[in-house]
């Protein structure tokens, strides 16, 4: 197996949590579902790859960053999974008490330059703290501070994501206004998207607490 290629059962873990962090409602999904219903299809997959473009560079800082500070200090890789726990739990209690930031405008709107929507993506993740602070404590779950490979693995999780992303984003464009439909008129499906998510977010804490604490 390549070097850069975690083993299978990190996978199938992280794919796991992909799947179920894609299609939770949030600020990047409420604009490409409202590009859609108010521009058409066309409109919404370019804001769905803008905001691709804006993970791309979330990606690359991440693996860049973590990647030296595990160079300088395995301890202080070791502070970060600490902090990345507390940040997951804090957004596992965030969606439950807070709910979905999903808010769709299906009024007709005028047509935008497909440049501009784009921009939009971009910006939506590449300027939101919640999504920096996401990639910084959840990728390195996924690797450890040993591994002299760790840089690349982190690369390859964070494109990985995207591959996976990319695919369902825009299924969910192509059938938007029946999936815009099923959220507005099912309020229990949405509370399901927050404690899926929440349980999720948990679990990797519990998970990353539970091998530190197996380490020492």
């Amino acid at each position: 197996m390549p070097s850069f290629l975690p083993d299978l059962a990190v996978i199938a873990t992280f794919t796991a949590a992909a799947a179920v962090l894609t299609i939770t409602p949030g600020p990047d999904m409420a604009l490409f579902m409202s590009k859609t219903l108010t521009q058409g299809r066309k409109a919404g997959s370019v804001a769905v790859m803008g905001a691709a473009s804006g993970v791309v560079v979330h990606s690359l800082f991440a693996a860049l960053g973590i990647s030296a500070l595990l160079a300088a200090s395995a301890t202080a890789f070791s502070i970060l999974k600490y902090a990345g726990a507390a940040y997951l739990v804090y957004m596992a209690v965030q969606a439950i008490r807070n709910g979905s930031a999903l808010s769709l405008d299906a009024a007709p709107g005028r047509k935008e330059r497909l440049s501009r929507i784009w921009l939009q993506g971009v910006t939506i993740n590449l300027l939101n703290p919640k999504i920096v602070l996401f990639f910084v404590t959840f990728l390195p779950q996924f690797v450890s501070a040993s591994d002299p490979f760790a840089a690349q693995k982190l690369l390859f999780l964070g494109f990985y994501f995207i591959l996976l992303a990319v695919p369902s984003c825009l299924l969910m464009v192509f059938f938007a206004g029946s999936f815009a439909r099923f959220l507005k008129s099912s309020p229990r499906a949405m509370r399901l998207f927050d404690w899926t998510f929440a349980g999720v977010m948990g679990a990797f804490a519990l998970k990353l607490l539970a091998a530190q604490a197996a380490a020492r």
